[in-house]
């Protein structure tokens, strides 16, 4: 019989009690059991005790990593940088891998041949079966098509070790994972999606969590440096909103430019095109949806201060990245 390759899980967390969820998942999956879970802590202090019982029987098999709140790109690399195994997997805290995934993830590292540098799981987000998801459910569902998503990806080490793993020029849970996915892909090596499936619930979040959301919009800058203006099609990455941001945007500076300036005129002009940009915006994120009085309002409140602050963080961007080079150039 063909023995699967060892594997070592890679789990990164700042301390949500959903890590016990994910870790008392991984435990029940049972079948070809990881090597060594590395939880690597990147709370910026050490205050708390993390849930580490509920790994069960993998308990004397994990080990804990702490990196101070460098983000998760460097939590990622911590942990990969000491895996002594031929597969590294990397699980977000908040998801639960089904009772067949490492049957399931055997097969898929069993079956990968030499070229094969990662391969994914796949994620499943359950929505509520009693009405419609809400803005932020649905905007969580959209992971199920991520692709490379890190939330459930397994890498050769050796790719790893390759490309140097994770560019900590990005700070956020957003486009770490493609940037690593292209440069694998550059270095010569395929990507491909597997068998198995993992769970990713949708976490409790409060009205205006779509506006820090809009962070992502610098780290597309960076995208753009680092690997071109067509990494969007590479990397099966929807495109965003952001033009028309800066449609909308521009427009309210500009009326509030003429108001100023005395032209009345032009003011209500800019002021309509704005007044119908943002309520284009928010009917789109309205209508799919349960359609409640506190929806409502807090999609009408973020569907104003999104489009400004999408722009600020571009131009941050912009600024920012201005000198970036690819990873490894030197030039």
């Amino acid at each position: 019989m063909n023995t699967a390759p060892a594997y070592t899980v890679v789990v990164p967390t700042t301390g949500r009690p959903c890590l016990a969820e994910c870790l008392r998942s991984l435990a029940e999956a049972g079948g070809h059991a990881p090597h060594e879970v590395i939880v690597v802590d990147d709370r910026p202090g050490t205050e708390g005790v993390l849930p580490l019982t509920a790994a069960g029987p993998l308990l004397d098999r994990v080990r804990i990593l702490r990196t101070g709140g460098k983000g998760p790109a460097a939590a990622r690399n911590a942990g990969w940088r000491t895996v002594e195994t031929p597969w590294t997997v990397f699980l977000d805290d908040g998801v639960q891998v089904l009772p067949d995934w490492s049957r399931r993830l055997a097969e898929d590292l069993r079956r990968a041949g030499e070229g094969i540098g990662g391969i994914q799981g796949q994620l499943r987000v359950p929505l509520p079966p009693d009405r419609r998801p809400t803005d932020w459910e649905r905007t969580t569902k959209g992971m199920e098509n991520a692709a490379w998503a890190t939330a459930d990806m397994a890498y050769r080490t050796a790719a790893l070790t390759r490309v140097g793993g994770f560019d900590e020029r990005f700070p956020h849970v957003f486009r770490e994972d493609a940037d690593l996915a292209l440069r694998v892909r550059r270095a010569g090596w395929f990507l491909v999606r597997g068998r198995r499936v993992t769970r990713h619930p949708v976490r409790p979040a409060h009205w205006w969590a779509s506006l820090p959301a809009q962070r992502g919009n610098a780290d597309d800058v960076l995208m753009n440096r680092l690997h071109g203006r067509d990494w969007w099609a590479r990397a099966q990455a929807p495109r965003g909103r952001l033009p028309r941001h800066l449609l909308v945007t521009g427009a309210g500076l500009a009326g509030a430019g003429c108001a100023l300036a005395g032209r009345p005129r032009a003011a209500a002009v800019c002021a309509g095109l704005w007044t119908l940009g943002t309520t284009e915006f928010a009917l789109a994120r309205i209508l799919p949806g349960p359609r409640t009085a506190r929806e409502i309002a807090g999609v009408l409140a973020t569907s104003a201060l999104i489009p400004p602050l999408a722009v600020r963080h571009w131009l941050r961007g912009m600024v920012r990245h201005r000198h970036a080079r690819p990873w490894g150039d030197t030039g």
